[in-house]
C-alpha cells in the first residue's frame, strides 16, 4: 500500500508541473498588433488600418510621427484588384498613447488607407506585410459591418491569447456601392485611447507610485518578492526539473538553497542584459527574438543534465550487477551529490528565460528616472521567484528523506533516481522541440 502511495505522489507531482515545462513566458508587453478593415465606399475601395503597439515596442519608438508611419504602413501593405498592383495612399490618421503596465505608454494608431476606383465586380487580394517578423494579433476583416474579434484591437478575447490570430492575406469579390464616397471614420476620445486595453496592476505597477517614503519602499520590496514568488507557480522556470533533479541527484537543503541563489542572479542578470539589448541594440537584435533562442539554450542545457544524471544511474546499477553486496548499495546511496556544475546547469536553466514584466519595470525605472529603484524591485522579484523554486525543491529533498526512513524497499523505489533522470530528459526534450520551430 506504501508503495503505490508513494508511486501516486510522484505522478500526481509530475502531471501537475510537467506541461509548464512546455510553456513559455507571456509576451504581451513585446506584442505589436495589426488590423485591416477593407471596405468600399461608393466607388472607392478604403483600407481601414490599425496599429497597436504594447509597453516595450512603444518605449523603442519614442516618438511617433503618424505621417511617416502611415507611409510606412501604406508602403507595406499589399493591394491587387483583377491580378494587377494598387496603390493604397494614407488620406487620414489618429495617434493616442494609452496608458501601460509600469506607468509606460502604448500606442494606438488608426490610418485610413485610400485604394483605387472599382469599375464593377472585381478580385481583390490583400496582403498586410507590415511587422511580419514580430509577434501579435494579425486581423483582417472584408466588409463595414463584419465583425471584429477583438473589436478592432481594443479588447482581445481571453480564450485566443494563447493562440492569437494569425491572418495576413485575404481574397475577396468586391463591387461598388451605391451613394456618394465617404471616407471611413476614425475612432475619438475614449475609444481612440481604448481604456480597456490594459489593466496596470501587480509587480510592474510597484515602480510607478508617486511618494517613495521608507515605508513605500519597503512595502514595494515586500510586494515584489510576493510577485516574484506568484510567478515562479505559474508554467515554466523548471520546477520539475529541479525537483527530479534534486529526488535523483540525491540532493540537500543546502543544494535546494544554492540552486535558488543560482536563479535568482541568473534572472537579475537577464533582466539586466535584455534591458540592454531594448536600449542600445533594438536595431539589430529584437530583444522578443531572443526568447526562443533563450529558450533552445534552456532545454539544451536541460538535456545535458538529464542525460548525465541517466548515465551516472545506469553505471550504478550496472556496477551493482557485477557483484557489489547490498551494503555497498546503501554506501553510496549516501554519496556526496550533486556536482557544482551540474548545481549551476540547472539553477541557470531555471533562471535564464526574464519575465517581461520585469523588463518592464527597468524600462519603466529609466522612464521615471528611478533606476535605483526599479534595480531593487527587479532583484526582490528574482529573489521571490528563487524562494518559491527552492521552497519546492526543500520539499522534494525532506519527501525523498522521509520515504527513506519509512524503509520502502521494492524495484518502484530502486528506480527512483533513473526514474527521476527519465523526467529530467523528457522535459529538456520537450522544451528543446518547442524552441527549434521558433527560432529563424
Amino acid at each position: 500500500m506504501r508503495r503505490l502511495v508513494l508511486l501516486a505522489v510522484g505522478v500526481a507531482a509530475a502531471s501537475l508541473t510537467l506541461p509548464g515545462l512546455a510553456g513559455a513566458h507571456p509576451l504581451g508587453n513585446f506584442t505589436i498588433n495589426r488590423f485591416s478593415r477593407i471596405e468600399v465606399s461608393g466607388p472607392r475601395l478604403y483600407v481601414r488600418y490599425v496599429l497597436d503597439l504594447a509597453e516595450i515596442p512603444t518605449f523603442q519608438a519614442g516618438r511617433i510621427d503618424a505621417r511617416k508611419y502611415a507611409t510606412r504602413i501604406a508602403r507595406n501593405a499589399h493591394l491587387a484588384v483583377d491580378g494587377r498592383r494598387a496603390a493604397l495612399i494614407p488620406v487620414r490618421t489618429a495617434l493616442a498613447h494609452p496608458r501601460g503596465a509600469g506607468g509606460l505608454r502604448t500606442t494606438r494608431l488608426e490610418v485610413v488607407l485610400a485604394g483605387p476606383l472599382l469599375q464593377g465586380r472585381v478580385s481583390v487580394a490583400y496582403h498586410d506585410n507590415n511587422y511580419r517578423d514580430r509577434i501579435g494579433w494579425k486581423e483582417i476583416v472584408v466588409g463595414e459591418t463584419t465583425p471584429s474579434s477583438s473589436r478592432e484591437l481594443r479588447a482581445y478575447p481571453k480564450n485566443l491569447l494563447q493562440s492569437p490570430l494569425d491572418t495576413t492575406s485575404v481574397a475577396a469579390k468586391l463591387r461598388p456601392t451605391g451613394g456618394a464616397e465617404v471616407v471611413p471614420p476614425l475612432s475619438r476620445g475614449a475609444s481612440l485611447q481604448a481604456p480597456d486595453r490594459v489593466a496596470d496592476a501587480g509587480f510592474a505597477s510597484l515602480v510607478g507610485r508617486s511618494h517613495l517614503s521608507a515605508l513605500v519602499i519597503l512595502a514595494s520590496i515586500a510586494a515584489a518578492l510576493f510577485w516574484g514568488a506568484a510567478h515562479a507557480l505559474s508554467p515554466g522556470h523548471g520546477k520539475t526539473i529541479i525537483t527530479a533533479y534534486l529526488v535523483g541527484q540525491r540532493g540537500t537543503p543546502r543544494h535546494a538553497a544554492l540552486l535558488g541563489l543560482i536563479v535568482t542572479i541568473t534572472h537579475t542578470i537577464g533582466v539586466f542584459a535584455l534591458g540592454l539589448v531594448t536600449l542600445a541594440l533594438s536595431q539589430f537584435v529584437v530583444p522578443d527574438r531572443l526568447y526562443p533562442w533563450l529558450n533552445l539554450v534552456s532545454g539544451a542545457l536541460v538535456v545535458g543534465i538529464g542525460a548525465s544524471v541517466l548515465r551516472a544511474r545506469l553505471r550504478q546499477r550496472h556496477l551493482h550487477a557485477h557483484g557489489h553486496d547490498h551494503h555497498h548499495e546503501h554506501r553510496h546511496d549516501s554519496g556526496t551529490g550533486p556536482s557544482a556544475r551540474s548545481l549551476v546547469a540547472v539553477g541557470v536553466s531555471g533562471g535564464l528565460l526574464p519575465c517581461p514584466s520585469a523588463l518592464v519595470v527597468l524600462l519603466a525605472a529609466i522612464s521615471l528616472h528611478r533606476v535605483a529603484f526599479g534595480l531593487v524591485l527587479i532583484v526582490a522579484f528574482s529573489a521571490g521567484l528563487a524562494l518559491t523554486i527552492t521552497g519546492i525543491g526543500l520539499v522534494a529533498v525532506l519527501a525523498r528523506r522521509t520515504f527513506r526512513r519509512l524503509s520502502f524497499e521494492g524495484p518502484l523505489v530502486r528506480l527512483l533516481p533513473a526514474a527521476s533522470a527519465l523526467v529530467i530528459l523528457a522535459a529538456g526534450l520537450a522544451m528543446t522541440v518547442r524552441a527549434v520551430p521558433k527560432v529563424h
